[in-house]
């Protein structure tokens, strides 16, 4: 058996296994990989497909939609592997990926989870929004990328190319090893999609592992496969989860001043929506915090210190920066 199991998680994506399984395939070492498709209860011809065209590809057939967090879950407790690597049915990795990051994992022990860099599918000479070239926080717990910032891609011309320690990295390519996975208890099912990943990965570094961005390794996102980033079930599972992830993982000392801080920046968001006449979306905001307000008393178990404190690359206000200093890049 490999040490690698690349797992694609699936949910009626019949479309996008037919134009980018093929490329994983191609482009995946079969002496270090193996490519399992773990199917989330689809009701399209994915199935199908996968039974007839990809006879040589391992499936999981869950027999329900899962979501993603709690979908890469079942898989993963079902799967032995050394090193998983969580990667979207709407990514086409470039040659040598998998030789890369595995060789960066096992040369580097301290490490408990990397990522490639994420390029766009549609545009290959930018980054892709989500993940680029590796994830970031700040003060107020807003996300952010080497070669995305907010709405702001940037074009890659070799900027980001050198492996660099990170806070977070990205869901769409996340290589894991596979035993830390499962002792910090994997994905938060309660995310159901959108975030899981940042919780996952401030969970790696609270165990005292690092996590690292491996631009030695290429793939090509899609972006949007699932949820455009205007749908407003993408707006609430954005504002919903990153009030979760703010409240599980900051300690008593913190947590309450900067939830405050974020929920009076989030109503800033809820006000711009109804200035621009975006009902849909300012509903999605108010929804978020509704149900963040009756979903928090279910983390009783927080940390003894706060990340957002210590690490330098957590310090940044992304918002004072990008809004009005005009800073737009990460360098």
């Amino acid at each position: 058996m490999p040490p690698v199991a690349v797992i694609i998680l699936n949910w009626n994506g019949e479309k996008l296994l037919r134009e980018y399984l093929p490329q994983v395939i191609a482009n995946t070492n079969s002496d270090k990989a193996d490519i399992i498709v773990a199917d989330n209860g689809s009701t399209d011809g994915s199935r199908q497909l996968l039974a007839e065209e990809f006879p040589s590809v391992k499936t999981l057939l869950l027999d329900r939609n899962y979501g993603f967090a709690e979908g890469y879950n079942q898989a993963i407790a079902r799967t032995g592997y050394e090193y998983t690597v969580l990667l979207n049915s709407d990514v086409a990795p470039a040659h040598g990926w998998i030789d890369s990051l595995l060789n960066f994992m096992e040369n580097h022990p301290e490490v408990g989870a990397c990522q490639p860099k994420v390029l766009s599918y549609t545009d290959k000479d930018y980054f892709e929004y989500a993940g680029a070239s590796g994830g970031f926080i700040d003060r107020n717990g807003y996300p952010y990328c080497r070669g995305r910032i907010f709405s702001t891609v940037e074009k890659d011309h070799g900027q980001y190319d050198s492996p660099m320690e990170i806070f977070w990295a990205t869901g769409a390519a996340l290589m894991v090893r596979t035993r830390l996975y499962l002792e910090i208890g994997g994905l938060d099912a309660r995310f159901f999609a959108h975030m899981e990943e940042i919780d996952l990965c401030w969970r790696i570094l609270l165990s005292g592992s690092k996590i690292m961005a491996v631009p030695q390794a290429t793939v090509y996102h899609l972006g949007g496969g699932s949820l455009p980033a205007s749908n407003p079930k993408k707006t609430y599972l954005n504002f919903r989860n990153n009030l979760l992830l703010l409240h599980k993982n900051l300690p008593d000392s913190t947590r309450r001043s900067k939830l405050l801080r974020r929920r009076l920046l989030d109503t800033l968001a809820w006000g711009k929506f109804a200035l621009s006449f975006d009902f849909a979306n300012a509903a999605a905001v108010w929804r978020a915090h509704r149900d963040f307000a009756k979903m928090r008393n279910g983390y009783t178990s927080h940390p003894d210190h706060d990340l957002l404190d210590e690490r330098t690359d957590t310090r940044r206000n992304i918002l004072i920066d990008y809004y009005l200093r005009r800073k737009t890049t990460f360098l």
